[in-house]
């Protein structure tokens, strides 16, 4: 299977009273669907190659980020806090928090990235509800760049992890969950035990919508409440529905069915499942209203998506979504 990712565009004001003579920060938002039975995608090669021309927008994505830089130098840029790390510096990006890298002027640094869901590939380990908050790795309180002389194990799991995935041995999969395992208690531990660690900062320009966000990816098949999410970011309904559309460029019940219309295209290209059971897992209530949520976001229906060599044309994406197949170069 070849995993999809979605690009939503936005742009957020940073705010103060100088709001309107500051310039608009264009940020990406990468949308990974991941394999149901195995949400781990690994972005490696000679292709991963980071220049040293600073990118002018942040990304962030939906599902947590474990780089590992194999040469040279360079710098990480979470928001606009910015950490120089080395070669065999490992990197930790929970979803939802921008960043951006660049290498050491002169440079291109070699990297590897793992595209991970936690929760749903350690589900069998991780039991308790501290465990599943931990494995979403909150933003708040967080070392996002772990050097690999301070931190040798997490160095050695994450590179294990990575090998494991590119020689795709017999038992692969059972043994990159095991060292995930390792590597999570391993980042955990040093998360808990680092005393110098960055205090939380209330940051002005700090992802508002960040809980509305994670609770969204989280329970997107269920029925969500605008008022709910609203209440979750600490905002009125009405000033959370025009921020949600200023910032993601979707309101708030469009963006919801856009998540469940990304997850239906994953199912409906890697199960057999039937077209009824693929849209009440997610989470629409009829399959006439899926059909036309579908439709209207796609450009054909679900069946002709899961089939589309049959009906003669290729599935049209959403104005609004810019689709890759992967992420088959690092940002230029």
């Amino acid at each position: 299977m070849v995993e999809i990712a979605h690009s939503f565009w936005y742009s957020i004001v940073q705010g103060g009273s100088d709001m309107a003579r500051r310039a608009r920060q264009v940020i990406e938002y990468r949308v990974y669907d991941l394999n149901i039975d195995f949400p781990a995608l690994l972005l490696d090669g000679e292709q991963w190659h980071i220049s040293d021309i600073k990118s002018k927008r942040l990304h962030f994505h939906n599902c947590l980020e474990i780089g590992v830089c194999h040469t040279n130098s360079g710098t990480l840029l979470v928001r606009d806090e910015p950490y120089t790390f080395h070669a065999g510096d490992v990197t930790v990006l929970p979803r939802h928090v921008p960043h951006t890298t660049y290498s050491s002027r002169g440079m291109t640094s070699l990297w590897s990235y793992l595209f991970v869901d936690m929760r749903e590939l350690l589900s069998e380990v991780l039991h308790t509800e501290e465990d599943f908050e931990l494995s979403t790795f909150s933003p708040q309180s967080f070392i996002h760049l772990f050097k690999g002389e301070d931190y040798p194990k997490i160095r050695f799991l994450a590179s294990s992890v990575i090998d494991e995935l590119k020689t795709q041995q017999p038992h692969y999969q059972e043994s990159v969950k095991g060292l995930l395992v390792s590597l999570f208690f391993e980042i955990t531990r040093a998360l808990k035990a680092s005393a110098d660690a960055p205090p939380v900062k209330k940051r002005k320009d700090t992802l508002v919508l960040t809980p509305a966000l994670n609770y969204i990816n989280e329970n997107y098949m269920r029925k969500v409440s605008v008022d709910e999410l609203a209440e979750m970011c600490h905002l009125s309904t009405t000033h959370f529905r025009r921020l949600f559309f200023s910032i993601m460029g979707s309101n708030p019940h469009n963006f919801i069915n856009q998540t469940r219309i990304t997850r239906a295209c994953t199912m409906l290209q890697t199960t057999d499942q039937a077209v009824l059971n693929i849209a009440e897992t997610v989470g629409f209530v009829s399959v006439s209203s899926f059909n036309r949520c579908f439709q209207q976001m796609i450009g054909v229906t679900p069946r002709q998506y899961r089939n589309p060599d049959g009906q003669g044309r290729k599935p049209q994406r959403p104005q609004s979504i810019v689709q890759y197949r992967g992420w088959v170069a690092p940002d230029l």
